[in-house]
């Protein structure tokens, strides 16, 4: 028996499927014989024989579907060894006809007024399992409107790049509006990751206000990050060793990566790969916002919740913010130094500073907490890292991440990897019914036996930088941070993440910039998270999106990731974790890259059908990028940090400007570094906290 063709068919209607296979599909040639899940095509009285096998194989061809993901899944097998008669033609005319009658198809949310229903019962024929589960959250009803509203805004975005609202206006003379000395240092709109930084740059003495669009504290995601990261929370004060004891809710004992690999070949087939110290600890985000809140209150600054940024008029002197306070419906200007937008992937600010290449990727993810598993099914002290139960699905490779929280309760996210396109831009709502049907497969369970503590959704973005300079997260007087700036890498870690590994990095150099007042574009736009080892390893994000409109063999997406995973678990234990975290070296990717080829040949020919030849060429820009970075750390990095922690006194004082892009290089250099071979980049930074007047 011979497996001849697997296709996925990219709908949910296997039923329907299966009705046109069996009745309307005629393959021009031999006997049609409807099965349960198919049929079988053969020619009458005629059989194969192999001289090996003493029994005789009918010549004939065996079409079949099923059902998992939510998608319709074909297979056909031949009996024989001989080719059937016109085999061929009967693969390619079965192929085209599947394409033709069930094309790829992009569901658009329907339009809805709350004004005469329910988001429930506006949502309940189109979405009726995310409607039925989002009943059963405490706020599901809240949750899911910010769901949709999030979708909306997302897809707007997407589909009028080019005219994005302004809302930073520009100015040659100061506001006679306001006062000429701003209330505030720094005002953060978003109160997410915004209140982690806002939270450090107050307790260095600033005056912060941060403005929040909803009621502070509300989280539609959860945390998860690994002890050495958030070391780096300790080291700048914002935490002790026991606050941190505090909001960790659980740490698992192991993490694992497994990509499905039934229809691999045996060379892509991998082994579990074991990664304990990544995201293994899951924090108490609710927790944890409360008390971020309370060190920045502590500390002389103010949270300004249920509060919408409307824009920002920005001149010589200072940005004048304009706000509507969404309990009262009044607006209200206050002024500062300094505007940091933190408000995610539906950031206005970040479109306008972008319009068309505000990003290149996205990641559409549901989930929720979950607790009520039946003991001994789920060993809740266990997580998944990266986790995928089928092949590609209805165009996108879906993957799972699951981590333990508090008490029984574990965190379950569903993701795909995504172009920003206009025809599909991702939709969180369809995500949510997928969610809601294939949990089951993905992990034994009685779905209405389960306790939905909280949904867990958003959009989290991809920029795919060649180097240090080409997207702009910053303005005169304005700067972004987290999602909103595209702090991401192509694997585990989101904007949360990347911003508590480089939190010192980014106060900072923030710190120099204000207190010399060296906040112009020109200075602002330096001080960001940029990895050139997080910007060469784009190409895994890219090489696990299906583009939009294209069919793949299904198992392709799994046989490259396989092909990689399998390298690192055959690695040490360091290799592993440090490239996970984005703290390899230029050697130990080559290492791997390498290998990769020399186990799969044909792996460029897929990354090349999957990025095409202009992202194929770009990356070879972030390659070059690469190289030269690992060369001017080889040349600098012994002694730069040395040389600035010596002449930091006459430097930054006399040159103030110089002593900022000084700075910017030493972390450049030293961060993404694995451990052993870091500089002392956070020696200099010590020597730079200054805490001014409040004004």
């Amino acid at each position: 028996m011979k497996e001849l063709l697997y296709l996925e068919i990219p709908t949910p209607d296997t039923a329907k499927v299966l009705t046109w296979l069996q009745g309307e599909f005629d393959a021009g040639i031999g006997q049609k014989i409807v099965t349960f899940d198919g049929f079988r095509l053969r020619m009458a009285d005629s059989t194969t024989k192999n001289s090996d096998i003493s029994e005789k194989l009918p010549n004939e061809l065996s079409a079949f579907v099923w059902s998992v993901q939510r998608t319709t899944y074909l297979k056909i097998f031949r009996w024989g060894d001989k080719p059937f008669p016109q085999e061929a033609n009967i693969l390619k005319q079965l192929t085209k006809s599947i394409r033709d009658r069930f094309p790829h198809n992009y569901p658009e949310p329907p339009t809805i007024n709350l004004s005469q229903q329910s988001i429930f019962e506006a949502l309940a024929d189109d979405y009726p399992l995310t409607v039925k589960y989002f009943q059963k959250m405490p706020n599901g009803e809240y949750d899911l409107k910010r769901a949709y509203w999030w979708e909306q805004r997302w897809r707007e975005g997407v589909r009028n790049p080019q005219q994005p609202r302004q809302v930073i206006f520009s100015h040659q003379q100061p506001s006679t509006a306001q006062n000429s000395n701003p209330n505030f240092d720094l005002i953060y709109i978003g109160g997410a990751l915004g209140v982690i930084h806002a939270a450090v740059m107050a307790r260095l003495g600033y005056k912060v206000l941060l403005v929040e669009r909803l009621p502070f504290g509300r989280m539609n995601r959860e945390w998860n990050i690994s002890r050495d990261e958030i070391q780096s929370l300790i080291n700048l004060g914002l935490l002790t060793p026991n606050e941190v004891e505090l909001i960790i809710a659980r740490e698992y004992k192991d993490g694992f990566n497994k990509f499905f690999d039934a229809n691999n070949p045996p060379h892509l087939k991998a082994p579990i790969l074991h990664t304990p110290t990544v995201l293994n600890i899951a924090l108490e985000s609710d927790k944890w916002l409360k008390m971020c809140g309370e060190k920045l209150k502590a500390a002389g600054g103010e949270i300004w919740g249920e509060t919408e940024f409307i824009r920002a008029d920005i001149d010589n002197s200072q940005a004048l913010i304009t706000v509507k306070d969404l309990i009262n419906d009044t607006e209200k200007q206050v002024s500062c130094r300094l505007l940091i937008d933190a408000m995610g992937t539906a950031s206005p600010i970040a479109w306008q500073l972008n319009r068309d290449r505000a990003f290149d990727s996205v990641c559409p993810t549901v989930g929720a907490v979950i607790s009520g598993f039946e003991p001994g099914v789920w060993d809740s002290t266990y997580g998944d890292v990266l986790y995928s139960h089928g092949d590609i699905s209805r165009g996108r490779q879906l993957i799972w991440e699951l981590f333990p929280a508090a008490n029984d309760e574990l965190t379950i996210y569903l993701f795909h990897y995504h172009q920003v396109n206009a025809e599909n831009p991702g939709s969180l709502l369809e995500m949510y019914e997928d969610f809601f049907t294939i949990l089951p497969e993905y992990r034994r369970c009685e779905m209405d036996k389960l306790e939905w503590k909280k949904p867990t959704f958003g959009y989290i973005p991809g920029h795919f930088s060649t180097n240090a300079r080409d997207r702009t997260i910053a303005f005169d007087r304005l700067i972004a941070i987290g999602d909103a700036a595209s702090l991401q890498s192509p694997l585990v870690f989101t904007g949360f993440g990347s911003l508590v590994r480089n939190l010192e990095r980014l106060t900072k150099l923030l710190d120099v910039a204000l207190k010399h007042d060296l906040l112009n574009f020109k200075h602002l736009n330096t001080i960001r998270a940029f990895q050139s080892n997080v910007a060469v390893t784009w190409m895994f994000s890219k090489g696990m999106m299906v583009p939009t409109g294209k069919f793949l063999p299904p198992q392709r997406i799994n046989s490259m990731l396989n092909n990689f995973f399998g390298l690192l678990a055959d690695s040490s234990p360091e290799v592993a974790e440090n490239f996970i975290k984005d703290r390899f070296d230029w050697l130990t990717f080559n290492s791997l890259a390498i290998k990769a080829a020399r186990k799969n040949p044909i792996l460029l020919l897929w990354i090349w059908e999957l990025a095409g030849a202009k992202d194929l060429f770009k990356w070879i820009g972030n390659y070059v990028n690469f190289t030269s970075h690992a060369i001017v750390s080889a040349l600098l990095g012994f002694w730069l940090g040395g040389f600035l922690k010596q002449n930091q006194t006459w430097l930054e004082s006399r040159y103030p400007g110089l002593w900022l892009r000084l700075l910017v290089i030493n972390y450049a250099i030293n961060t993404g570094k694995p451990p052993s071979k870091q500089g002392n980049s956070g020696a200099i930074a010590k020597t730079t906290i200054h805490k001014p007047e409040v004004i």
